[in-house]
């Protein structure tokens, strides 16, 4: 949960303003108790609406894209998917003074797992796999491309400022050396050549719910569309430990190079992450350091 301010030009948001927003738009949950609920995101707030329901809004102007992204592809890719999706109950639009869509889920039970601390790391990776499969699978036109499928190239320039930024910031403790070696190793690695498939693109441990210590169900689609496959290999760094990594490379049958990429791209999301949050929200710092340690470690 963040504890300042995460982004500049973050919209205020408040009970009362969700609930004006409510009762004008969808007078019929009018009474429905409203109450913020505590997550580690950066891009939305969120409030439970009644027990059955969740209201998400952007924070930031970025994040009003990602609404209207959901509301067209999140009907259409649940049913290839092996695990519940976000359901859009009600379409919000500006109003009240806040200035983007904003949009009504079905509430999703589940808890946010957490590296290091899960009940069998070896089944929920196999969840997983099962998961980026189905993505994989997924045959619907006029797919978008997705926010983080581009080349790793794309990504030099705003890695090695981070590295720089960290190498500033002793205490955190970072071997430069060592990540700018797997950085480089990310960048000479052959390119995807295939065709682009489908990614969630965003499998960080906050967008999974589980329960009973496997996968449940997977929200925050924002980032959806195709792209390279590398994308789609987050889980093994920031969540799962070595063993259960091993299970999930395998059962996706990743080769070296998109493997490669895959590392390289998650450490780039958590260098970036690191300097950037680590003063406001200490739930993406503190998986970003997990990144970063889980990398520099693999064999």
């Amino acid at each position: 949960m963040s504890t300042g301010q995460m982004h500049p030009g973050l919209h205020p948001i408040d009970d009362d303003l969700v609930r004006r927003l409510v009762a004008g738009q969808f007078p019929r949950w009018a009474g429905l108790p409203v109450r913020r609920f505590p997550s580690g995101g950066t891009v939305n707030a969120m409030y439970r609406l009644g027990d059955e329901m969740v209201v998400r809004l952007p924070l930031v102007r970025g994040g009003a894209a990602d609404v209207l992204l959901e509301r067209e592809w999140l009907p259409r890719l649940a049913p290839w998917l092996p695990v519940p999706v976000p359901e859009v109950l009600g379409a919000g639009e500006p109003a009240e003074g806040y200035p983007w869509p904003w949009s009504v889920y079905r509430w999703l039970a589940g808890e946010n797992p957490e590296a290091g601390a899960l009940s069998d790391p070896v089944l929920l990776a196999g969840d997983l796999a099962g998961l980026v499969t189905a993505l994989r699978n997924i045959d619907l036109p006029g797919a978008p491309a997705a926010h983080r499928g581009g080349p790793v190239a794309s990504l030099d320039a705003p890695t090695r400022a981070a590295i720089e930024e960290l190498r500033q910031i002793p205490q955190e403790g970072i071997d430069c050396a060592a990540v700018t070696a797997v950085w480089e190793d990310a960048l000479r690695a052959p390119a995807w050549d295939g065709p682009p498939v489908w990614l969630h693109a965003d499998l960080m441990p906050g967008n999974l719910l589980v329960d009973g210590g496997r996968l449940t169900s997977v929200i925050d689609f924002g980032c959806t569309g195709v792209g390279d496959p590398a994308c789609d290999l987050f889980p093994a760094w920031n969540l799962l430990p070595a063993d259960a990594r091993k299970t999930f490379r395998e059962s996706l049958g990743v080769d070296d190079a998109t493997w490669a990429r895959g590392r390289g791209r998650t450490l780039s999301q958590a260098l970036i992450a690191l300097p950037y949050y680590r003063n406001t929200n200490p739930a993406m710092a503190r998986n970003a350091r997990h990144v970063i340690r889980a990398v520099v470690e693999e064999d």
